[in-house]
């Protein structure tokens, strides 16, 4: 039998195997309804209304970092994570075989979810970044740097979630490394297939397993609040709201 490497050997002795399977699995847990059904609902519904189902599930760092906002405050858009990996290098040998191979994988409805590694000095998504997208039918994506090219972005009507914009090209400067693996933003680990969903208050990731459970029990909380704003508009004190089972 072959020898084992030390790697394995370490692994084995650390005991990894749980951690591993823990943080690098990836579901392919089918939804109970077509995806563009379920992602339709999700626009429906606001970031602040998941938000709220997620802590009922105990999960209370699902959303990413605030300073990652959207381009245009009136978009609500909702995708299936295809995650991207990139850092700062100056290395560009191969950078644009493997953009294109990433590009071709990218996928309808997908929402990118792009993890720079905090590149503070360049851009990762731009004008003709987005043509292609909406090509393959890309829902939006969301870039946890820079963007530029923002008025041709604008004049293409596709939903991007960014830190800040500039000038500066990626190539040279920033370098992807990896594409549809587990990526984490601030405290938020974003598996590809999970739901992303995206409003002027930001960015939300809805683990894929859970991501049905969590629309049902957020269409019956939008359901109970136009209840709440119908009483309120009557003119019922908080009194009467609360003991009818109201919420503020």
């Amino acid at each position: 039998m072959p020898q084992e490497n030390l790697f394995q050997q370490e692994a084995k002795m650390m005991k990894l195997e749980a951690l591993i399977a823990e943080r690098e699995s990836i579901s392919s847990k089918p939804f109970p309804v077509p995806v563009p059904e379920l992602l339709q609902r999700y626009e429906q519904l606001y970031t602040g209304a998941i938000n709220d189902v997620l802590r009922e599930f105990c999960l209370l760092e699902q959303a990413l970092p605030y300073d990652i906002v959207p381009l245009r405050d009136q978009d609500t858009v909702a995708g299936i994570a295809f995650t991207v990996k990139s850092s700062p290098h100056c290395v560009i040998r191969g950078e644009m075989t493997f953009r294109a191979q990433m590009l071709d994988e990218m996928h309808a409805d997908a929402f990118v979810v792009w993890d720079t590694s905090r590149d503070e000095k360049a851009t990762l998504w731009g004008g003709v970044m987005t043509a292609t997208a909406k090509a393959k039918q890309v829902r939006a994506a969301c870039i946890d740097g820079g963007i530029r090219d923002t008025h041709q972005i604008l004049a293409q009507d596709f939903p991007v979630y960014y830190r800040y914009r500039t000038s500066n090209g990626s190539l040279s400067r920033c370098q992807i490394t990896h594409y549809q693996v587990p990526i984490k933003l601030g405290d938020v680990t974003i598996k590809p297939g999970d739901v992303i969903l995206a409003d002027i208050d930001g960015v939300l990731c809805v683990p894929r397993d859970i991501a049905y459970d969590v629309l049902l029990r957020a269409e019956e909380i939008r359901v109970n609040e136009q209840k709440i704003f119908g009483w309120v508009a009557e003119g019922q004190t908080i009194h009467e709201i609360t003991e009818k089972g109201g919420y503020f």
